[in-house]
């Protein structure tokens, strides 16, 4: 961006007493040697009878693992990749299970020089570091100082925190921010700027934009002065009026909402979206045999549009 242009089923085990349970688990292998602990395939699963302790899809029955693909690319016009790209996850499995907690971000960068991607950066960062502190660590148990907060304000404190460092750090700077925070089955969104989040539905036939571009042209449809087909090609398409590091008082979006299984979620900067059409983006999302292969078409997909920006793609598949 320039300056400021912007598991199967599984038969149940009968009761048992404990000393029960320990004659099953010592019961001697024909010849008198200890039998090993059992090692199930997929198959040998499907035909286990009464003495199946545990399997393996018992264990991590209500589990759905976050699978994540991330690509950059400078362009075909840009010198320097001004975008930003986050993603941490984690799952926790054994006799206590913790839900998938996944966090992601892109951040667009505007200012010249080295200043954008300095920007996009230090946004991004910030930004990680406060709901990895406030969200995540209380989640694993561990003690915390401070008392809980909804994720909602910890999303909007942690980008007010990252416009102040930033509007500090580098005046001359801003950037767009996207963050998606997925935890306990919900997704959450903080959101500045022109950078998007979408949800694919139905394997990809079906994709929804859940951002609002903070966007001078975006403002000039929103009030019927231009119509959506006049400002995808309008001139001062790329202009903000909302972005980190550009004014001291700074509204974030936010929302929440359930996330259904299966599903995609798919955050990009303008170089992709402004490129490639939304019909293309579900149809690549939909054919590819992974969230990774998806983001490299998608990347492809700009540079054949020409590539006239940093395109950059964050895609998780919610199983």
């Amino acid at each position: 961006m320039g300056i400021l242009r912007k598991i199967f089923k599984t038969p149940q085990k009968p009761d048992r007493s404990a000393a029960e349970e320990r004659e099953v688990d010592a019961a001697p292998a024909p010849g008198g040697e200890t039998a090993e602990a059992p090692r199930y395939s997929d198959a040998a699963l499907e035909t286990a009878g009464e003495e199946t302790l545990v399997t393996r899809r018992d264990r991590y029955a209500g589990v759905h693992p976050l699978a994540v693909g991330v690509a950059s690319h400078v362009g075909l016009v840009r010198k320097r990749n001004e975008d930003s790209a986050l993603v941490a996850t984690s799952l926790a499995v054994g006799d206590s299970v913790m839900p998938p907690f996944g966090l992601m971000i892109v951040a667009d960068g505007m200012g010249g020089h080295s200043d954008g991607e300095m920007a996009s950066q230090l946004a991004s960062r910030i930004v990680a570091s406060e709901v990895m502190r406030q969200v995540y660590t209380p989640s694993l148990g561990i003690d915390s100082s401070e008392p809980g907060k909804p994720i909602q304000d910890i999303l909007q404190e942690s980008v007010r925190q990252a416009n102040w460092q930033v509007n500090s750090q580098n005046p001359e700077s801003g950037t767009t921010l996207t963050a998606a925070l997925v935890v306990s089955g919900r997704l959450y969104v903080g959101h500045v700027g022109d950078s998007r989040a979408y949800l694919l539905h139905d394997s990809g036939a079906r994709i929804e934009l859940l951002t609002h571009d903070h966007s001078f042209v975006q403002r000039l449809e929103d009030t019927g002065q231009i119509t959506a087909e006049e400002a995808a090609v309008h001139p001062q398409r790329n202009i903000l009026y909302r972005a980190i590091g550009q004014g001291d008082n700074l509204e974030v979006d936010t929302f929440s909402r359930p996330l259904a299984t299966p599903s995609w979620l798919l955050l990009c900067s303008d170089g992709l979206w402004g490129v490639v059409p939304a019909e293309m983006i579900s149809e690549i999302v939909g054919s590819a045999e992974s969230p990774q292969q998806a983001c490299d078409r998608l990347v492809n997909a700009a540079l054949d549009g020409g590539g006239p920006d940093n395109i950059t793609i964050i895609l998780a598949q919610f199983e």
